[in-house]
């Protein structure tokens, strides 16, 4: 084979608390997981030495900026590979947005160049070496449902959701991940969201008590940063969402429905408010 192409898909958090600042800076998390159906492209192709990364956005890194050609120079010194390989990236998820993005693009490289080169890697293995780049990554390669502990490395596969429309906005601003774990102060925060309750909720296929639950104590530092993502989760509220939730760190928020009706309404009047440019329609993906 000389050729592959694999879809990188990005996350939501259905619920995130922090539980403590470990002394090397790392925090433990408890969070669940949730892949959605919005998705990078990527193409692996062998060539003769080196490793090249083209993307079709200006703004990304093609250096070792980019986790994608740290998770290609990873494998390439772990298993001696001797060719080379070029990885083109076409990007659709939100740049900076909270959605996993640079993560699941690594987590694509582990399974392109898997397949590629033979390297008869386990998800194990893989999930392993992943964390090496990020604490995103192993969870990225193992998408679907999760509960996420440790610093996301530890992870548990729950069943999927129940079937549901999702609204998912990002507005035109980038949130720093760094700032807003150096900013949060998690022993003043007094309500911690219900992950055991979610997990429970999910594992019994009831929707309204996954959405009852949503919660992300990382909300406490970006909203008050940034008023715009309390206004979005207030246009989707409005339309009729179960719940809305900023993913991650954010800034991108997004909306449960039970109708696409509703979703296709918030993202109109996102739109048409100026809200975010980048909205979507899209729903629950399990691998």
């Amino acid at each position: 084979m000389e050729k592959t192409e694999r879809r990188a898909y990005a996350k939501i958090n259905l619920g995130l608390d922090v539980l403590r600042r470990r002394e090397n800076g790392y925090h433990d998390v408890k969070m669940v997981m949730q892949t959605v159906g919005i998705y990078d492209e990527l193409t692996f192709e062998k060539i003769k030495e080196g490793i090249i990364v083209t993307t079709d956005k200006e703004e990304l890194p093609t250096d070792k900026g980019n986790l994608i050609y740290r998770a290609a120079e990873l494998l390439t010194e772990k298993y001696q590979i001797r060719e080379g390989i070029r990885i083109s990236l076409k990007k659709n998820i939100p740049i900076a947005a909270g959605m996993a993005g640079g993560s699941t693009d690594a987590a694509a490289v582990f399974h392109g160049m898997n397949t590629l080169f033979n390297l008869h890697m386990d998800e194990k293995t893989m999930r392993e070496e992943g964390v090496k780049i990020g604490a995103d990554v192993p969870y990225c390669i193992m998408g679907g449902t999760a509960l996420s502990e440790g610093i996301g490395e530890v992870l548990t596969a729950l069943p999927a959701p129940p079937k549901a429309v999702l609204c998912i906005a990002k507005p035109d601003i980038n949130v720093s991940t760094k700032f807003v774990y150096e900013n949060l102060h998690i022993e003043t925060v007094k309500d911690h969201p219900d992950i055991d309750g979610m997990v429970q909720a999910i594992r019994e296929g009831d929707l309204r008590g996954i959405t009852d639950r949503m919660a992300n104590v990382l909300e406490t530092v970006t909203v008050k940063e940034y008023p715009i993502i309390q206004e979005i989760k207030k246009k989707m509220l409005e339309s009729g969402a179960e719940n809305a939730l900023m993913s991650g760190s954010g800034p991108t928020v997004f909306g449960v429905f039970t109708e696409e009706a509703g979703a296709s309404e918030a993202m109109e009047r996102i739109r048409k408010e100026k809200l975010a440019q980048q909205v979507f329609v899209t729903e629950f993906v399990n691998m």
